[in-house]
């Protein structure tokens, strides 16, 4: 469901974005491009965290053996 929430708040960055270039708004630009950002620093984090998860789950089962 994050991936999901993510990506779409990615999408309205690019948006605005690109409504601030046809409209020459320097504010709508910027605004777009930190929800960018925003959005691909919390999937990244959400990454970091199942990769971490994974990574448990694994030495737990090796040491199960």
């Amino acid at each position: 469901m994050g991936d999901m929430k993510n990506k779409a708040e990615e999408l309205k960055g690019k948006a605005k974005e690109k409504v601030g270039d046809w409209t020459d708004n320097e504010s709508m630009q910027a605004e777009g491009m930190a929800d960018q950002a925003k959005a691909k620093a919390t999937q990244a984090g959400e990454d970091a965290r199942d990769a971490a998860e994974e990574t448990k789950d694994a030495v737990r089962d090796a040491f199960n053996r």
